[in-house]
């Protein structure tokens, strides 16, 4: 089993991840990340979705989203998330590599790092293919991940952080050789209790990311610092890819 198919892993490091700060954020995100896309309609596809905090944002704009996740922990989140909100999504359990329902989208996301956890690239260049299946000739895919650049530059490769309940959450990450991959460390501690979890990211450079999308069969390939838009330079803070899916 991988670590994303454990739920412990998720309900462990929910309240660390999933934060009402970052809840708070999701609707100027989703406002950045529009005026990114260029669409204003349609329909849009959220893979790894996680608790929908961007899913339910899309929606009081009037979208008709898809919000997709692996995690029956995570979907359960949302629907209560979604039903406070009086939201109208659709939620669908599903592995994003399997996720397919050709040309039925306008817009397709993967955001917060969701992707580049698979044991290959060449895993993470299938998905990316699926992706582009999934939208309408023409449609925007926004992606957005920790950048290779970003993650060279950190002073520390870490953190630690207590949560309001009495939890601990510790986050250490080692560059494994030839930079491909990082290799996370997350701890959780509450009184007695601790889980550890050990899991690689394939780690993308602006220029590897834009090579992957355009093997994909993405063109008109664009990269920003972050979702408000700014250049991919020294000062970005995350890797964001915004490309137009063929015909």
């Amino acid at each position: 089993m991988q670590w994303f198919e454990d739920e412990e892993f998720w309900r462990c490091f929910y309240p660390w991840m999933f934060s009402e700060r970052r809840f708070q954020a999701a609707p100027l995100e989703v406002e950045q990340l529009l005026a990114l896309s260029g669409v204003s309609e349609g329909s849009v596809l959220d893979l790894c979705c996680g608790p929908a905090r961007h899913a339910i944002a899309l929606a009081a704009k009037g979208f008709r989203v898809t919000a997709v996740d692996r995690s029956p922990f995570l979907l359960e989140k949302a629907r209560e998330r979604a039903a406070e909100d009086n939201a109208s999504i659709e939620l669908v359990q599903s592995d994003s590599r399997e996720f397919l329902r050709p040309r039925a989208f306008d817009l397709a996301l993967s955001l917060f790092t969701s992707f580049g956890y698979f044991e290959t690239r060449a895993e993470d260049l299938a998905l990316l293919r699926s992706i582009r299946a999934n939208l309408k000739p023409g449609g925007v895919f926004v992606i957005d991940v920790l950048g290779k650049e970003y993650y060279a530059a950190l002073p520390r490769k870490g953190q630690w952080e207590e949560g309001a309940n009495g939890e601990v959450f510790v986050q250490q990450a080692e560059t494994l050789p030839g930079w491909a991959k990082i290799r996370n460390h997350w701890l959780w501690v509450k009184g007695e209790r601790a889980r550890r979890f050990d899991f690689d990211l394939n780690l993308y450079s602006g220029q590897e990311l834009a090579a992957a999308l355009e093997q994909a069969g993405f063109s008109d390939v664009q990269l920003f610092g972050n979702l408000a838009g700014t250049p991919y330079d020294s000062t970005a803070t995350r890797l964001v890819a915004r490309a137009i899916a063929g015909s």
